[in-house]
């Protein structure tokens, strides 16, 4: 079963501090990455056109693995409170530095490098390696190893082709109707309106070959507010409410993330 979901640009209005935002977005990009969702797509629901820059960045930022940040994001406004971040530490993060302990058919990310005219690609040992494949010098690439310690040579590899779980994608969309639309396979619409969760309608999903996109609505608005009377036009879209008989006025969006998908998850893996 893979996993995405979709959140508004609006996600961090109640917050008005950059710290705090800062922080919000670091418990979804931690929520999401425990449970292995394969893209985010962030969706524009108003004017938060700098809230939606600050949220895209910061979860591209924190995907990226430590050695490569410096190389891949320049000093700006938007990470000047990087340090209160709290690290993934997902499969692709946690790589030994040693080349002594590269093994064949290990994967790495790294970025693209140039050298005297050839191409060479660095990712976090005391060596560069040389590299033959289609990536653009000073972009992200995915290797694996054709060979361990001492040739080391690798080859330049999908992330889809890896069986470990590799980090989330960040992809923005001009609003959630067109995003709906273009969508290949289930939807789940959170909503204290929908029809409450149930574990037969869960394993619908969990048990389906087709993706799922989870839909989470923003602070001010819920996705009915959202859609107005086009949320009846969207196909293959189930509304369902995670969180009945609420006591809390309003569930928080980063609550709302754990808690749909530590559901999800209990049925996926029962």
């Amino acid at each position: 079963m893979k996993l995405s979901v979709a959140i508004p640009e609006s996600a961090l209005s109640d917050d008005s501090l950059k710290i705090d935002k800062t922080r919000k977005i670091s418990v979804l990009a931690r929520a999401c990455s425990i449970f292995k969702i394969d893209t985010i797509y962030v969706y524009q629901d108003g004017n938060n056109k700098q809230d939606g820059s600050l949220l895209i960045m910061i979860l591209k930022y924190l995907e990226t693995p430590q050695f490569l940040r410096r190389r891949l994001f320049p000093k700006m406004n938007d990470l000047k409170f990087a340090g209160v971040l709290q690290p993934l530490k997902i499969p692709s993060h946690i790589t030994p530095a040693n080349s002594k302990k590269i093994n064949s058919g290990d994967v790495r990310e790294g970025i693209v490098i140039s050298i005297k005219g050839k191409k060479f690609v660095d990712v976090g040992i005391n060596q560069l390696l040389q590299f033959f494949g289609t990536t653009s010098i000073g972009k992200r690439v995915t290797v694996q190893f054709k060979e361990g310690y001492p040739k080391l040579s690798v080859k330049e590899i999908n992330k889809n082709e890896v069986p470990d779980y590799w980090g989330y994608s960040v992809k923005e969309r001009a609003n959630l109707f067109s995003l709906l639309n273009e969508w290949k396979g289930n939807i789940i619409i959170t909503s204290r309106k929908g029809k409450t969760a149930t574990k037969e309608q869960i394993s619908k999903y969990t048990k389906s070959e087709q993706p799922t996109l989870i839909v989470f609505g923003s602070p001010e608005k819920g996705v009915h507010e959202i859609l107005g009377g086009r949320i009846k036009n969207i196909q293959n879209a189930k509304i369902l409410n995670f969180f009945p008989d609420q006591a809390t006025q309003t569930v928080r969006l980063e609550e709302a993330l754990l808690g749909t998908l530590a559901i999800i998850n209990a049925q996926r893996t029962s």
